[in-house]
């Protein structure tokens, strides 16, 4: 890709748009894919070098390394809005110039403040201890190596910003999941030669703070030339002060949003004596978060293209688009969670080897419950790229409260189904049903009508997808990996033929105009 000035690639037209939210798109894809591998390919592989507790303790610090990603106070999404606030300005590159100028320092002094906490923190309190892995060797460490690593690539959220401003979505995704993929082959490389945690960990690292090196001092540059010269830049200790001032709404938005699944690890292994739970949670939740974490990036095209119509004061745009967007993204959640409900229980026996029991209670409570909430995502990045800071402020401190408070409730006597309880309800309450709400009432014409468009519709998918899988399931005999993979293709190869009257595209239109917006 080119590189060019910043407000070129934002030219409100159909054919454009569509082109930058297919492009953002298919990078989700390219990025699922590394994401799955991470995830899900990498577990088999790791379970033939170690046993459960070592796996117990993997995904513990892979839990506490997504988490310190996420807490950037808020910065990432506070400087994304100041960038789309100067599309509609005049010397557009030569703002965002400035700008980035100005905040990058603060993205980098943030990041050595929060080094050094971390260090503070594990000194005084070890995580072997406080998190129950005494009989890890060298857990401390590795939580060290994991922590401050990912720490080390927080100033990247300042460019991933701009890239996505710009509408350059799709390069910074398949930058950072390019880098992904590097640090899976140095885990696979670390753990066959040497079987080592600590090798393992810091392969996982090193491909992070890579790519985040080669992004600020490289790949930015060449795709925004107008930052080599961009003149002088505000750096006064009022403007700091103001910029995370403008930053906390979203900093307690993204922590709530990415870390509660993370920090519920965390607390299973604070709360849970058993390490063959904390495996069980972190096995079980990783089918949901991939669901959540996909829907929540195709949203994330979309929310670009209605920032800018909010900015601009399109509303006729933004009100089709935001409709139609969610109902794209209620079919795609209750589609892929009716597959998961039918087929995960066989994949959990074949990705474990049996060697972590599968329970399907946890299952069904994650994924029902996380179903329910995922149309809601589009209303939670739109309110994040149109600077909703008091609206996420308010819901996310809510949904935080009900978290902590069930989460202290019910994991001590529940276990991983406390967890998923507290992780379901805050997310139902909070966000499907307040910021949903909120927003759809302010965008939309006829909410209530979108509303009830979205539940028949998800009622319909998920009721059709789970009684399909549960015939395929009765229907196809025998088991192993190769069962598996016949059970799925026939389901898609159903799924495909129920859904092909969308191919027609007068019928298409017809569907389309239906939605309620």
């Amino acid at each position: 890709m080119r590189g060019g000035t910043y407000g070129e690639s934002v030219k409100p037209s159909i054919s454009s748009r569509a082109l930058r939210i297919f492009g953002g798109w298919s990078a989700n894809i390219f990025q699922l894919l590394v994401s799955l591998t991470q995830q899900i390919v990498l577990i088999p592989l790791f379970l033939r070098y170690w046993g459960s507790d070592t796996l117990s303790a993997w995904l513990t610090l892979f839990a506490a390394g997504s988490l310190v990603f996420a807490a950037d106070a808020g910065l990432h999404a506070w400087t994304l809005n100041q960038f789309l606030s100067f599309r509609a300005q005049q010397d557009t590159d030569l703002k965002a110039g400035r700008y980035y100028r100005a905040a990058l320092p603060i993205f980098v002094w943030f990041a050595a403040f929060l080094t050094v906490l971390l260090l503070i923190g594990i000194l005084s309190f070890p995580p072997s201890k406080v998190l129950g892995f005494g009989s890890e060797p060298h857990f401390d460490l590795e939580f060290a190596v994991m922590t401050v690593g990912m720490v080390v690539t927080l100033p990247v959220n300042l460019a991933a910003a701009l890239y996505r401003a710009s509408g350059r979505y799709q390069r910074i995704v398949n930058v950072q999941t390019f880098g992904m993929l590097i640090a899976q082959i140095g885990q696979i490389v670390g753990v066959v030669t040497t079987g080592n945690l600590l090798v393992v960990v810091v392969a996982y690292v090193v491909g992070q703070i890579a790519t985040t090196l080669y992004i600020l001092t490289i790949d930015v540059r060449r795709h925004f030339p107008f930052l080599k010269n961009s003149g002088g830049s505000e750096s006064s200790l009022r403007w700091v002060v103001k910029q995370f001032a403008g930053a906390l709404p979203f900093g307690v938005m993204n922590f709530t949003e990415i870390g509660l699944s993370y920090v519920s690890i965390l607390l299973i292994g604070a709360f849970v004596s058993d390490r063959t739970a904390i495996a069980q949670w972190g096995l079980t939740r990783t089918i949901a978060a991939l669901l959540r974490g996909l829907s929540f990036q195709m949203s994330l095209p979309l929310a670009a293209e209605l920032g800018y119509d909010h900015s601009v004061g399109s509303r006729d745009s933004l009100n089709r688009l935001y409709a139609r967007g969610s109902a794209v993204l209620m079919a795609f959640a209750a589609a892929t969670t009716a597959g998961a409900l039918a087929f995960w229980q066989d994949f959990f026996t074949i990705w474990t080897h049996g060697a972590v029991p599968h329970n399907g209670t946890l299952t069904a409570t994650l994924l029902l419950g996380s179903c329910v909430g995922l149309p809601a995502l589009l209303a939670l990045n739109y309110a994040n790229y149109s600077n909703r800071g008091n609206l996420l402020l308010k819901t996310k401190s809510l949904q935080l409260a009900i978290f902590a408070t069930l989460s202290f409730l019910l994991i001590p006597p529940f276990g991983p189904l406390g967890a998923a309880i507290a992780l379901v309800a805050s997310d139902i309450v909070a966000q499907a049903g307040i910021l949903f709400s909120l927003v759809a009432k302010e965008v939309l014409k006829r909410p209530l009508a979108h509303a009830s468009f979205l539940i028949v519709g998800m009622i319909v998918i998920l009721v059709l997808g789970w009684a399909l899988g549960g015939v395929i399931r009765h229907l196809v005999p025998g088991m192993g990996m190769v069962h598996f993979l016949v059970e799925c293709a026939t389901w898609l190869i159903a799924m495909g033929m129920v859904a092909s009257p969308l191919l027609n595209r007068a019928f298409r239109e017809k569907l389309v105009a239906f939605i309620p917006h």
